[in-house]
């Protein structure tokens, strides 16, 4: 069981380990806040190669709350499909660069309680600006980061939110700005969510395996 005992050698291997998988497609924006939480925004409910795709078109045309405005929402929704339900994140981008325009003359703001004010950002998108863009402490929890933390045993919770709550109160401040790169990577590469490469992974030893049914 993966406990405050072992956290640092864990993560250490993991940090290790995901060096040779390409880094999740949102990290790729994190030197620039409104590209990272544009790109968070389309990634929800889609794989990373439809996200870096889209990403990558829509911001050849608009990099910045006002380019983004001067986009019609179809164009925006011919520049982002196929991801993940595109109509409606095509208006949820132009009303996100509305309010920050109108609130914030345009900038992205680097409080996670300001954020969670901007219609269409949850928490995971908050966190995850926080931590990419800012540098600062935050955990960014998605299904990845809850599964495995629940597998490890390290967590035992029944929704992200829940589980966010839990690794404030457990984890050291000291990994919160990387737990949700580490996990994301492993998860996506190896550790899934169903027959998860249990005899590839360097921590088969500390995993509790919950909720493992069936594994490689």
């Amino acid at each position: 069981m993966v406990t405050n005992r072992n956290i640092d050698a864990v993560l250490r291997t993991l940090a290790r380990l995901i060096r040779q998988w390409e880094e999740p497609v949102v990290g790729r924006y994190r030197t620039d806040p409104f590209t990272t939480l544009i790109s968070c925004l389309l990634s929800l409910r889609t794989k990373d190669a439809t996200t870096r795709a889209a990403s990558e078109r829509l911001f050849r045309v608009a990099r910045s709350p006002r380019q983004l405005l001067a986009l019609d929402v179809r164009r925006i929704e011919r520049l982002i499909y196929p991801v993940g339900f595109y109509r409606t994140k095509a208006r949820t981008l132009r009303a996100v660069c509305r309010t920050l325009l109108a609130r914030y003359g345009g900038r992205v703001p680097d409080t996670l309680e300001e954020l969670l004010t901007i219609k269409g950002v949850g928490r995971k998108t908050a966190n995850l600006v926080i931590t990419l863009a800012f540098r600062r402490d935050g955990i960014c929890v998605d299904t990845h980061v809850h599964r495995i933390s629940n597998r490890w045993g390290y967590v035992r919770t029944t929704t992200p939110e829940r589980t966010e709550m839990a690794l404030r109160r457990l984890l050291p401040r000291r990994h919160w700005q990387r737990y949700n790169d580490l996990l994301v990577t492993f998860g996506q590469h190896l550790c899934h969510p169903t027959s998860p490469w249990c005899s590839r992974c360097p921590l088969e030893g500390p995993c509790a395996q919950r909720g493992v049914i069936r594994s490689r």
